[in-house]
């Protein structure tokens, strides 16, 4: 193992036993720091060390990116190298940090994809009575829908974490964080049906369950997503995180506060969730005709 993979691997122990990161995190962090590697190795040797990358490198090395791959995937890699040189800088590994001098691509303005009021209606309904699962998909669905969880998040709910009569559910969001997000009446009595249907009211258990009685996994919540919008031929394909932008777009739509949303979201930082204010346009615009003196021409 060379100088650079070593100090990506004692980063990523970092990451993992100090920063608390998720799994998922951690591979990502590790995949782009590898594929960094990958190439110091080739432009100044095996044994080539953080050291000696420096921002002329870097510079090659996003211009090689850049033949390939999105501005917002170039983007995402130099903040993990950046992230990276922070570490070994307090370390005093390094001397400096050259991904500082190195500008962040400019993403691309992608608008995330929702559904409207009547599409995330349908989805909800397209659980059928004859089918084995209806229930629990029903209740995935709902609780997605309600609550704008992450599906890392729903996956990892057990039965202590819910308080159906108080309309609540604890969450372990990103980074360990906790939060409450109350859940909607018709998610509550999606998720009291399953729960009776399963016979295990009490416990501290996973909540939904894989057709082997054991913790349902990501995989089989974007399988069981796909499903039931198959059905739903207006769709085209979406992500169980569909659901979540559709329950942030809503939320907005009907007036809530964008610090509230950013609460219920769990998003760090408020600059995340002001991408969904663009949703709003059209109702800000048909509040603005009507409430202000001045919006329209006299006739």
């Amino acid at each position: 193992m060379g100088r650079l993979a070593e100090q990506i691997s004692a980063f990523c122990a970092y990451l993992e036993t100090e920063r608390n990161v998720s799994p998922h995190t951690l591979a990502a962090y590790r995949r782009d720091l590898e594929q960094l590697a990958a190439f110091a190795a080739k432009e100044r040797g095996d044994d080539v060390s953080a050291g000696e990358v420096d921002h002329l490198l870097l510079r090659r090395y996003l211009a090689l990116l850049g033949k390939t791959a999105k501005k917002s995937s170039i983007g995402r890699k130099l903040a993990a190298v950046r992230t990276f040189f922070r570490f070994l800088l307090r370390r005093g590994e390094i001397d400096k940090n050259p991904a500082e001098l190195t500008a962040t691509p400019k993403r691309e303005q992608r608008l995330p994809f929702h559904l409207d009021i009547d599409q995330a209606t349908a989805l909800m309904e397209a659980p059928t009575a004859d089918e084995k699962y209806v229930l629990r998909d029903r209740a995935i669905l709902e609780l997605l829908y309600s609550s704008g969880l992450r599906v890392s998040e729903l996956t990892g709910l057990d039965i202590g974490d819910l308080d159906l009569s108080g309309g609540m559910v604890r969450v372990m969001g990103k980074g360990g964080k906790e939060r409450i997000v109350p859940v909607g009446s018709r998610a509550i009595q999606a998720i009291r049906e399953y729960l009776a249907q399963r016979g295990e009211l009490a416990g501290s258990g996973a909540i939904f369950l894989n057709t082997r009685g054991q913790r349902i996994n990501r995989r089989s919540v974007t399988r069981i997503v796909d499903t039931h919008v198959l059905r739903v031929a207006a769709f085209k394909h979406i992500s169980p995180h569909t659901l979540r932008h559709t329950f942030a777009t809503h939320m907005l739509e009907g007036g809530a506060d964008l610090r509230a949303i950013q609460e219920l979201l769990g998003h760090a930082s408020l600059s995340t969730t002001q991408k969904y204010t663009h949703v709003g346009i059209d109702r800000l615009m048909e509040v603005y005709d009507k409430a202000h003196p001045k919006a329209k021409s006299p006739g």
